[in-house]
């Protein structure tokens, strides 16, 4: 790519394409309120109403007057700013593939996820309930996630095709070793999907947070709706430019996102003890 031929436009896009096709923490989020991030701390809210009262009805009688919905609004905050800034040798781009700077663009778009992806998963301590696990190896850890997805169930979360399981490599390993009753389907090709159970489908990350404790770590895997976490980002600046003291072609960009927990009651983590 030569550097008069660089569109940021064609660029950003093609940029964000990749980073969909990286995201799992991200995938799972709901991402309704993109599209007014100017900088760092920018607020986008996110609206909601309140219950809908239903009554009994009555033949020949009139209703009672419309009830008045009120309106909640969540502020979403964009506290986080990464950047990439990378170069490629004239010399190295005459005697490499014509796609060397995709290549590159698409491993700035890798690097972009998995920083995203770690911060949805650091919010695990906003989950409504929390459920501990001693041991994964107890051949018991099937108990837990059913008691995960009974929680989400008393509180409402009655539609199976929007929980999702996420849990890290350790925690996935223990779960098809013990053979737990997971089935596949044709979603088998989504990003870090593995099967589902329990009426959840199963996702893998390395950005799953664990902390280390004496001869075990303690993994924060997460089951929630995709509706539970909201994620907005935006980026907001790529720019191709000849680095003043190289005979190169550089390129840098900023992304600026936020996330949040807003439905609480449908996130439940999992703190699943896996010996070392």
């Amino acid at each position: 790519m030569a550097i008069t031929n660089f569109i940021p436009t064609i660029w950003s896009e093609n940029l964000m394409t990749a980073l969909d096709k990286k995201y799992i923490a991200v995938a799972n989020c709901s991402r309704d309120y993109e599209g007014e991030i100017k900088n760092k701390g920018s607020v986008v809210k996110i609206c909601g109403v309140g219950a809908i009262t239903v009554s009994d009805y009555t033949k020949n009688s009139d209703m009672s007057a419309p009830q008045a919905i009120s309106d909640t609004v969540t502020e979403l905050t964009i506290d986080k700013a990464k950047f990439f800034n990378f170069q490629i040798d004239d010399v190295d781009r005459a005697q490499c593939s014509p796609k060397l700077m995709d290549a590159a663009m698409h491993s700035a778009a890798a690097g972009i996820a998995d920083e995203a992806d770690k911060y949805v998963y650091s919010l695990y301590e906003d989950a409504g309930t929390k459920i501990s696990h001693a041991d994964a190896s107890d051949g018991k850890l099937i108990e837990s996630i059913i008691k995960a997805r009974q929680k989400l169930y008393e509180n409402n979360v009655t539609d199976s095709a929007s929980v999702v399981l996420e849990v890290s490599p350790a925690v996935a390993s223990v779960i098809l070793k013990e053979k737990l009753a997971i089935t596949n389907s044709a979603d088998a090709f989504e990003n870090g999907y593995i099967g589902s159970i329990a009426g959840c489908k199963i996702y893998v990350s390395n950005n799953i947070k664990q902390e280390a404790a004496s001869g075990s770590s303690s993994h924060k895997c997460i089951m929630r709706t995709k509706r539970a976490i909201a994620f907005a980002e935006q980026l907001s600046e790529i720019d191709a430019y000849r680095p003043e003291k190289r005979f190169a072609d550089a390129v840098k960009g900023l992304h600026l996102y936020g996330a949040k927990v807003v439905y609480p009651t449908e996130m439940v983590t999992l703190e699943i003890s896996v010996k070392a």
